[in-house]
């Protein structure tokens, strides 16, 4: 399905959401909270904080630093440092069991592998357009077999802040030379990803296959139920 709400204008870029977008994200942050979670209940002194510590240094730590609502990496990581202080540590065994338990979620989370026909979708349309990828996510993307597929990687938090905000946006209209809206961007979220784009003064495309209801009522300019529409472009 592929349904027009406005007409589309040309574009030279495809932008491309990571998780969700490209891939089915739930499994495997799930495996990597768990990889991670795992390791710190081994430490008999975190063990003893209940299931509920987590959730509680998390929200602590942003209120410390609302900055890191932009940077997920950042936040876990530091969430991992207080919740880790706040037992009887050393400093040295704090960094390293915070440490070792963000590695333990970082490897789970790139164990990702993009299917076969989303691969060679990537290559169809890379023979058309500049393929690029715009992330609020985490995903360490040089790990996994979309590692060549873009032209150019941003992140949030590493190179901005997190869509809808339009620095990422920005970013790549500057680093590609093209106007804004020659980027048409894909992603799965209304409220990041078409918010965003739209915002932004980019294209934008809702991959509406999440059964999710979101804030965000604007329109995309297209909404596909399946990513292989988006062969409609190259035919």
């Amino acid at each position: 399905m592929i349904r027009f709400n406005r007409a589309p204008r040309p574009f030279s870029v495809m932008s491309f959401d990571l998780d969700d977008t490209l891939y089915n994200n739930h499994p495997i942050i799930k495996a990597a909270v768990k990889a991670q979670q795992d390791y710190l209940n081994a430490l008999p002194s975190y063990l003893q904080k209940g299931p509920k510590y987590w959730q509680q240094c998390r929200n602590e730590a942003v209120i410390q630093l609302p900055e890191l609502a932009d940077n997920v990496t950042k936040w876990r990581q530091h969430t991992l440092r207080l919740a880790l202080s706040k037992l009887d540590l050393s400093d040295q065994e704090v960094e390293h069991h915070a440490n070792a338990a963000y590695n333990a979620f970082a490897d789970a989370r790139s164990k990702i592998v993009v299917t076969d026909d989303v691969l060679k979708l990537l290559d169809d349309l890379a023979q058309h357009f500049k393929l690029i990828a715009i992330t609020n996510g985490n995903v360490e993307i040089e790990r996994f077999n979309l590692r060549d597929k873009f032209e150019l990687v941003l992140q949030a938090g590493m190179h901005g802040k997190a869509k809808p905000h339009g620095t990422l946006f920005d970013k790549a209209a500057a680093h590609l030379n093209v106007a804004k809206s020659e980027i048409l961007h894909i992603g799965d979220s209304l409220d990041t990803d078409v918010q965003g784009a739209n915002n932004a003064g980019c294209q934008s495309v809702w991959l509406n296959d999440q059964g999710v209801t979101y804030a965000y009522k604007g329109l995309a300019d297209v909404e596909i139920a399946n990513i292989h529409a988006l062969a409609h472009f190259i035919k």
